[in-house]
């Protein structure tokens, strides 16, 4: 949990070195019943803090966040190939912001859709478009040209400089429709991930370059139920390999 391992990958990891041992597993019910349920010890002070969002108690999960983006002429996710959808063809990307108190700090995040591959973009000073436009390019430009076919955005103003991008990665940008984050859901949930390390209502600013790059390679090197238990970065250097 230090590394922020959520209860169920936890469980599912034990599950699975424990092999037909049954009692070297345990339900991610039963770790949430010790954070949560358990009234008394040091177990539930701890460790609770260790969960993502850090709640002090299990609530609904639920929204608020706003966006809002003028591209009338980009294109739409409804002008995504079929391809990006079934995560068979690699290279098809989803990007956001992660932003700190009334949005006066943010880092940028990228998540590769078939290998859940997780790249942070430093924005130490500003993140408006241009800010946002140079952090992108530097931070894919290395890729191989099948491992950046498409970004999928949500409609904020930090990407009014899209054009700029498509040209310098020879890629395409689409944007979801209004207030649906949702249509870039391994984001979203990558997201929620790096909130163990980039808590709600702090300055994101205060982060370095490199506390970016150890939180990304943490990330990359946690094994994914949806995987296989396959790690993000086994994943993408098999497709680099293949690439060479």
């Amino acid at each position: 949990m230090d590394d922020g391992w959520s209860p169920k990958l936890i469980a599912t990891v034990l599950a699975k070195n424990a092999g037909i041992d049954h009692t070297g597993r345990v339900s991610h019910e039963t770790i949430y019943q010790a954070l949560y349920v358990q009234t008394r010890g040091q177990l539930r002070a701890d460790l609770s803090q260790k969960l993502s969002l850090k709640r002090p108690k299990r609530v609904p999960r639920g929204t608020d966040r706003k966006s809002d983006s003028p591209y009338k002429e980009a294109f739409k996710i409804s002008d995504r190939p079929p391809e990006v959808e079934d995560r068979a063809v690699p290279g098809h990307w989803e990007g956001d912001l992660i932003v700190g108190p009334a949005s006066r700090s943010a880092i940028g995040t990228l998540v590769e859709r078939s290998t859940r591959f997780t790249l942070l973009l430093h924005l130490p000073d500003r993140h408006d478009a241009d800010s946002v436009a140079d952090a992108m390019v530097a931070a894919m430009k290395n890729l191989p040209e099948h491992l950046r076919r498409s970004i999928t955005w949500d409609r904020g103003t930090e990407l009014a400089e899209y054009e700029r991008i498509q040209i310098a990665l020879e890629t395409k940008l689409f944007f979801c429709d209004p207030h649906s984050p949702w249509q870039r859901g391994t984001n979203e949930n990558t997201n929620r991930l790096l909130r163990f390390w980039f808590e709600k209502g702090t300055d994101l600013s205060i982060h370095s370059a490199e506390d970016l790059q150890r939180v990304q390679d943490t990330l990359n090197a946690r094994p994914r139920p949806t995987l296989d238990l396959d790690t993000p970065a086994i994943r993408l250097n098999a497709l680099l390999k293949t690439a060479a």
